[in-house]
């Protein structure tokens, strides 16, 4: 298992909650919608090139849509390595957090 950032997470589980709608602004969309994070398009961009470069995610050009400028949108998949890597990375955070919320809260309260 490599060990995967936060962003890369992230990407990963949008990659695969979108499925087969997988491209960067997509993957930017629903990131910032589930997780309320704002994360620029050229960190999307670069973080997919590195998790392609590493065989956790493989990109398909899509063809082109009439009337729509621009070069045709990159659509990514999750592979059997990323979705190993996720997986592992999720359950050991898992593991780490376990039973700690409520603890967290009450910490959290103490500074406000």
């Amino acid at each position: 298992m490599g060990h995967l950032g936060e962003l890369e997470q992230l990407i990963l589980f949008a990659v695969t909650a979108l499925g087969d709608d997988a491209y960067g602004g997509a993957i930017r969309a629903h990131i910032e919608e589930r997780s309320g994070r704002i994360v620029s398009s050229g960190a999307i961009s670069t973080t997919l090139v590195r998790l392609a470069e590493r065989r956790l995610v493989v990109g398909r050009v899509g063809t082109p849509v009439p009337g729509r400028a621009g070069r045709p949108r990159k659509y990514y998949a999750l592979t059997p390595s990323g979705a190993r890597d996720l997986q592992e990375s999720y359950t050991a955070i898992s593991a780490m957090a376990g039973g700690l919320l409520q603890r967290l809260g009450a910490l959290a309260e103490q500074g406000s």
